[in-house]
């Protein structure tokens, strides 16, 4: 899945003249937590979040009416606390990819630039929905996983049990173990009357399937583990 498939492509822009009053109520009216901030030629020059309003609304002058305080905010501009410099992506990027920009930045939305053009904009709220739609949550489904060495055909042996019961996975995604090296978790979504019968049909090939959560994983790995 690629970040143009499912970007906000109306975008809601404010000028760097626009103060924080009116940026407050063009976040609180279409339900949005980011301002796109553009110049008058339409180019980005940077990005308000609804967490960096909240933390300029809490003045420190707090002796202030509630009218006093209003009154000075309206005199500060968006431009004099919006983020500059602004991290963005193109509709080509990937979801996974967005994931781990946001992750790594510690940032929640990127704008998205095509041919210089600001085109959309992504949020973390946007890809999670996308990453628990890949692994099939809210489906009627049941969760197992499957510990197995970190080698070429190991997927397609659980795949080949499963293929020959005639069950259906419907999702599958996988990590390497933390603690133990070589060995990668296998986690799949199965239909969830079909649950038990998969669980049977991979132990009785020789995997060790978890279907909770155990704090000692050691039964559960293959025996090249030790």
């Amino acid at each position: 899945m690629y970040i143009g498939r499912i970007m906000h492509s109306e975008l809601v822009t404010v000028a760097p003249t626009t103060t924080l009053v009116e940026a407050r109520d063009l976040i609180a009216d279409k339900g949005i937590d980011h301002l796109l901030v553009v110049d008058k030629e339409g180019q980005l020059v940077g990005l308000l979040s609804d967490r960096d309003l909240k933390q300029n609304w809490a003045s420190p002058a707090t002796t202030l009416s509630t009218h006093e305080l209003t009154y000075l905010l309206q005199k500060v501009e968006v431009g004099q606390i919006m983020v500059k410099t602004v991290i963005t992506v193109e509709p080509d990027t990937t979801i996974e990819r967005a994931a781990y920009i946001m992750q790594t930045n510690n940032i929640s939305s990127l704008p998205v630039m095509e041919s210089g053009a600001l085109v959309g904009i992504i949020t973390s709220t946007d890809v999670m929905a996308v990453l628990l739609q890949a692994i099939g949550m809210g489906e009627d489904s049941v969760r197992l996983g499957v510990f197995v060495d970190d080698s070429i055909g190991k997927l397609a042996d659980v795949a080949m049990v499963l293929k020959q019961e005639q069950i259906n996975i419907q999702s599958l995604f996988c990590w390497p173990t933390k603690d133990y090296p070589g060995i990668t978790h296998l986690v799949m979504r199965i239909g969830g009357d079909e649950g038990a019968k998969a669980v049977l049909a991979l132990e009785a090939a020789g995997f060790r399937v978890l279907t909770n959560y155990e704090k000692d994983l050691s039964p559960y790995l293959p025996s090249s583990a030790g």
